[in-house]
């Protein structure tokens, strides 16, 4: 008979998660309206390489100042099995596509590439779902497709304007590029229990400075040090930040569920464009907006229970032992005995367990279903 758990911090742990997810899309969604401003005087490419490189010259200051007051020196908590995992999201969603979207928007008008480039979150969710194995129902499908909906409603062009696809291989360069961010999300979620900021620092670094390669050989020309300073301070905000916040939502959220409320990002990027830049409050920024509340619903009124197994583990990641954060799911023993609600990382152990509780595809929960 499987045992009955219900600890109080699987709610606590959706509630964080998604909080998590759409503070980090608030972040990445301002970027727009706010890389707006700075395009007027860099080229969009080396935009984009100082944004990534922001990111990731923040996140290793971060790193090294918390480092230097904690005493202990920064590790990436990483297994051996993890690197090509991350190292094939680095590539895929930090060089490839970026590469791949700048082809296809120099050969295609802005409009379409937005339109398509909401197809990221759709392929996110399908290797998710159908590739990967995470589990999803009626519930989520639907509040995936209500968001998704949204932001077609929001990028969809205005009155009097027309894709003009002259050739086929712009619009497939763009959909490359949503490949490439889609299996980043995945690869990432493999690595969701090493230390997000190491993580997403390894993404700025990386694809920054290829990206600045890139740009300085098809001749972008260098912006002022203000605007330098600028971008990198947004890149730090809207890139790193962001991004440390989707790692460690993929945690408590999985995958597919992540992205969806990541996906309301160009919603936060069309309201502050409307404040910041006075432009105008449309029929179909509130009808996006009401579409995403819809999806956002279904996803946070989702109740997922029932009998399941969890196979021995071995990993290391942070963790607490009792008090109302504790998820049932660390009952290691200390030698000697650590107190309640001690939260440290280290390798740890996980006996077979099979027990019913309210759960979702987690970094504990990545069972399959039927």
């Amino acid at each position: 008979m499987p045992s009955s758990l219900t600890p109080p911090s699987q709610n606590a742990s959706l509630h964080q998660g998604i909080t998590l997810a759409l503070v980090a899309a608030l972040l990445f969604g301002a970027s727009t309206p706010l890389a707006k401003l700075l395009l007027a005087d860099t080229s969009p490419w080396l935009l984009a390489a100082l944004l990534y490189l922001g990111s990731g010259i923040g996140l290793a200051a971060w790193r090294a100042l918390r480092a230097v007051r904690s005493g202990e020196a920064a590790t990436s908590h990483l297994q051996a099995g993890e690197w090509p995992w991350l190292a094939a999201a680095i590539f895929s969603g930090g060089v490839g596509a970026p590469v791949l979207l700048m082809f296809g928007l120099s050969r295609m008008p802005a409009a379409g590439a937005s339109l398509l480039l909401n197809l990221e979150s759709v392929l996110t969710a399908l290797l998710a779902w159908f590739v990967f194995r995470e589990n999803f129902d009626r519930r989520i499908a639907l509040g995936m497709g209500a968001i998704v909906l949204g932001s077609v409603v929001l990028n969809w062009p205005g009155q009097g304007m027309r894709l003009d696809w002259s050739s086929l291989w712009p619009g497939l360069a763009v959909i490359g590029a949503c490949l490439g961010w889609a299996l980043d999300n995945n690869f990432t979620r493999k690595v969701a229990l090493a230390d997000a900021s190491f993580v997403a620092m390894s993404k700025g670094l990386i694809a920054g400075a290829v990206n600045l390669l890139l740009a300085m050989l098809v001749g972008a020309q260098w912006p002022t040090w203000p605007i330098v300073l600028a971008a990198g301070a947004l890149g730090f905000a809207s890139y790193g930040v962001s991004l440390v916040l989707f790692v460690l939502a993929l945690r408590h959220l999985g995958t597919a569920r992540t992205s969806a409320y990541f996906a309301v990002a160009p919603f936060f990027g069309a309201a502050l464009a409307v404040l910041l830049l006075g432009e105008a409050l449309t029929p179909g920024l509130v009808l996006a907006g009401g579409l995403m509340a819809l999806g956002v619903w279904l996803h946070v009124s989702e109740r997922h229970a029932h009998a399941h197994d969890h196979e021995a583990m071995h990993h290391s990641h942070r963790h607490v032992h009792g008090g109302p954060k504790d998820d049932g799911h660390h009952d290691h023993v200390h030698e000697p005995p650590v107190p309640i609600g001690t939260q440290h990382s280290h390798p740890h152990d996980h006996a077979p367990l099979r027990h019913t509780h309210a759960h979702f595809p987690d970094a504990h929960h990545r069972h399959r279903h039927g």
